[in-house]
């Protein structure tokens, strides 16, 4: 990589409409296209995303220190990125790229090639009842059989209303519920609410109580009669024996992974190894990224053959995303017009 050149531009990427978290509320998305190339044939050029949500990701606590960080790496490429998931998934994704021609194409699969589909959950953000209500029924009629919505910003009453009307018209082989508490949860209260989520049949509960409780967690997995799956929970672990470490003491039922969030293409290709030693089962969701990384990582997930739907579907968030030939149908993403 020593002969290599790279630069930065930094993106702005406005939501169709704000989109609620359990860190706020979401109107744009920050991001920066790293671009790479070699002087021997300038015009081919590889480009990686390095996309950011403010107070999740680990590398990020300015806009300041992180265009500091971007111009140290474009004046040397190789340098040891561990700490910095999102530079180093920019990085890696870029370079792909240019050894694929520049042509926007980072693995060599039938995913790539537009010859598989991959099932993908429709997501729910976080808002009032009728607002969740509408985005419910807008993925019934988009033909989702998976659909995970965000919990923990309204009465959690509410919230398992608005799940119960699912499960009363669709049982539980005909739509897969997931719910993601993004750590929402009290431990006091968090073994009683999973019972009642239990109940109505759902799939999995993504991260219910604040990370860094791994004694509490590790309790709750054990205990818990619903699936449980680590998210931010992984934030932070780089190094490989502390991932195991992690998953040999919680026993989570699942780990969800975003390459910008947890080491990159590397970062998750060890979790991926590690949890698969265990019989952890896991998925991939993106981080919010544009469609470049987008395509990244759902190439990268079409390396495994991984049948459960993934979290995928964030293409269509923005008013003013890239182009691509991403496209969405039936619960599925796919390249079409290759």
């Amino acid at each position: 990589m020593t002969d290599l050149k790279a630069k930065f531009e930094k993106k702005i990427f406005d939501f169709k409409q704000p989109s609620g978290t359990s860190r706020g509320v979401l109107t744009k998305k920050h991001a920066w296209f790293i671009t790479v190339w070699n002087d021997r044939d300038p015009r081919i050029r590889g480009i990686g995303e390095c996309s950011i949500i403010p107070g999740l990701s680990p590398d990020f606590e300015s806009f300041e220190s992180y265009e500091r960080k971007l111009n140290s790496v474009c004046n040397q490429l190789n340098q040891d990125l561990i700490d910095w998931p999102s530079i180093r998934f920019g990085v890696e994704t870029a370079i792909l790229d240019l050894e694929n021609g520049g042509t926007r194409t980072y693995f060599d699969n039938a995913f790539a090639k537009g010859n598989r589909k991959i099932p993908i959950n429709g997501l729910i953000w976080m808002g009032d009842k009728a607002f969740m209500h509408k985005q419910i029924e807008d993925k019934i009629a988009e033909g989702f059989t998976t659909i995970k919505m965000k919990i923990g910003a309204i009465d959690f009453n509410t919230e398992i209303e608005l799940l119960q009307e699912i499960r009363r018209r669709y049982s539980k082989d005909e739509m897969s519920l997931r719910v993601d508490a993004n750590g929402a949860f009290s431990v006091e209260e968090a073994s009683e609410k999973l019972e009642r989520l239990f109940d109505l049949e759902i799939h999995s509960i993504e991260q219910p109580i604040a990370p860094g409780q791994s004694y509490e967690m590790a309790k709750l997995c054990a205990q818990s009669e619903l699936d449980i799956a680590l998210d931010e929970e992984l934030i932070g672990v780089n190094d490989p024996d502390k991932k195991n470490a992690l998953l040999t003491a919680i026993k989570p039922q699942y780990i969800i992974l975003k390459p910008s969030l947890h080491g990159g293409i590397l970062g998750t290709r060890e979790w991926i190894e590690i949890a698969e030693k265990k019989q952890i089962q896991w998925w991939i969701t993106s981080a919010l990224e544009s469609n470049i990384g987008l395509k990244a990582i759902c190439e990268l997930t079409a390396e495994y053959k991984n049948k459960l739907p993934q979290g995928l579907g964030t293409g269509s968030l923005y008013l003013n995303n890239v182009p691509s030939p991403l496209h969405v149908q039936n619960g599925h993403i796919h390249i079409r017009n290759k």
